[in-house]
């Protein structure tokens, strides 16, 4: 067998289209991890970003399942002493419907540069509506 070198100016990239609504959120974020890191692709690679872009549809109709929307908590600091913040996912999803399925994500990516790369490839969208048409996105049907 020969070791295949990938050169990163080599990979082209497709635009997927991925729809949330009534699906849940865990199973929809490990699957688009998948799509942007390039684990779909036989030339994938862990050292070069091999992804497509992504594009989520209908983030605020995802679905949290048992007393996750109530007891699941998102930490944030404010960078000053004493100043930890803690909301819970329904009023993040009221304040911001697209910052869950985004944080869960970005836990599936690797946290280094190249998941810095990875999760720039990704767009969310809240409603059904997104700007990205002209690159005629592929849908991706979930087997959720």
């Amino acid at each position: 067998m020969k070791t295949i070198m990938v050169n990163p100016k080599s990979v082209t990239r497709k635009w997927k289209l991925v729809d949330a609504a009534e699906k849940p959120m865990g199973r929809v974020a490990s699957e688009v991890a998948r799509l942007l890191m390039g684990k779909h692709k036989a030339i994938y690679s862990p050292n070069v970003d091999t992804g497509d872009y992504v594009v989520v549809v209908n983030a605020e109709k995802v679905l949290l399942s048992g007393n996750k929307l109530d007891q699941k908590e998102y930490f944030h600091h404010t960078g000053h002493i004493g100043g930890e913040r803690w909301i819970n996912a329904r009023d993040l999803m009221e304040k911001n419907p697209v910052a869950p399925l985004e944080a869960a994500i970005w836990g599936m990516l690797p946290h280094s540069a190249l998941g810095h790369k990875m999760v720039k490839k990704l767009k969310i969208y809240a409603g059904a509506e997104h700007p990205h048409q002209a690159q005629n996105p592929e849908t991706v049907d979930l087997k959720i």
